[in-house]
């Protein structure tokens, strides 16, 4: 069974960081394709970042030049680095295997 748990959420000002994470089960992270979105109460879902098993990443250009996907396969976990947050970044934050599990999500409040 996959198990995809976030964690790493909280209240940080605006222009602040946070680290969440997202720790895997199940099945090895470096042979996917490993995504992070976010989501607001009342609006879709949107696609923040992603790393291929290659490592190559792709982000959306909301987060391009602030946050940083990254992976450690010894640990089986994908990061979502967040730096200069705005209160926009507010939202619960999900990792995902694309046709594969979802996390549970964690929220990230950001205030201004």
């Amino acid at each position: 069974q996959v198990q995809l748990v976030e964690s790493g959420g909280g209240l940080v000002q605006a222009g602040g960081s946070l680290r969440v994470s997202c720790t895997a089960s199940g099945r090895t992270v470096s042979l996917y394709r490993v995504a992070w979105y976010r989501q607001v109460a009342g609006k879709e879902r949107e696609w923040v970042a992603s790393i291929y098993s290659g490592g190559s990443t792709l982000y959306a250009d909301s987060a391009k030049g602030r946050f940083t996907i990254s992976r450690d396969n010894a640990k089986n976990t994908v990061d979502l680095q967040m730096n200069s947050l705005k209160p926009e970044d507010t939202a619960v934050y999900y990792c995902n295997i694309p046709g594969v599990a979802w996390g549970q999500g964690t929220q990230v409040t950001v205030s201004s």
